[in-house]
């Protein structure tokens, strides 16, 4: 069995690198276990080099684990094609797509890590308003969800928890950050829930900058949180009940 991290790509270098340093450090936590890596545009090697590759060498069992953090048009419509389109050319190649990595309560773990990290301190909360600045998607669905993990993580002593998005939909992260302050709000973070830096997590981050956050965390990069989902949405695919563990780094 071999995992592929499908990652969707992009012309920023530090995408391509983030989805090796994840890619390298699962595979160092589950030895014996092949990963690799397959990009769906702007980057090599594509989904389907990778997969008849792996044909080639006699593979027959592998598991797609989309590097998405919501079920969006890419979970729901690109991949699968992909997919499809690999297995058919590929007669006695099997390959199961695995479900995305969000929602998860590591993922809220991880974004609490880079948080903290950039200076936010436990003792913090009850005067923090966070920002959850996502992408943003033009499916409904995907933001929904984003909004509703605010809610959620609103719940765990936060001052305030709101959704923001870079693109596709308001409101934008400038925008929040100035609401919050307005509602008296005595710090402000901005947590970026994207996978790798890039065009739009840029974009989240100078939204932060002109309206004055307090805090702007990383994006949640190799965290170990994000290398045990990989690890979980992998096992769940495969059937298979290995304890996932997050005390390497």
């Amino acid at each position: 069995m071999v995992l592929l991290i499908i990652a969707h790509g992009s012309r920023d270098p530090r995408h391509a690198a983030t989805v090796a340093a994840l890619r390298a450090r699962v595979a160092a936590r589950r030895p014996g276990l092949r990963v690799e890596a397959g990009f769906l545009d702007f980057c090599a090697p594509g989904v389907e080099q990778v997969l008849a590759r792996l044909a080639a060498e006699g593979v027959r069992e592998v598991v797609a684990v989309p590097l998405l953090l919501t079920r969006a048009f890419h979970a729901k419509s690109d991949i699968p094609a992909v997919l499809a389109r690999a297995m058919a050319a590929l007669p006695g190649l099997r390959v199961r797509q695995a479900g995305v990595l969000g929602p998860s309560a590591l993922l809220t773990a991880a974004l609490e890590r880079r948080l903290y990290e950039a200076g936010v301190r436990p003792g913090d909360r009850g005067s923090t308003g966070v920002v959850l600045a996502s992408a943003g998607s033009s499916d409904p669905e995907a933001n929904a969800v984003i909004a509703e993990i605010a809610r959620e993580w609103r719940h765990t002593g936060w001052c305030a928890v709101r959704p923001a998005f870079a693109s596709a939909s308001p409101p934008r992260t400038d925008d929040v950050v100035r609401a919050l302050r307005a509602e008296g709000i005595r710090r402000v973070a901005v947590a970026p829930y994207a996978l790798a830096p890039g065009r739009l997590p840029d974009r989240i981050a100078q939204g932060a900058r002109a309206a004055g956050a307090d805090v702007l965390a990383e994006v949640l990069g190799a965290a170990p949180e994000v290398v045990a989902l990989l690890m979980r949405r992998y096992d769940e695919a495969s059937d298979t009940s290995v304890p996932v563990s997050l005390s390497a780094g």
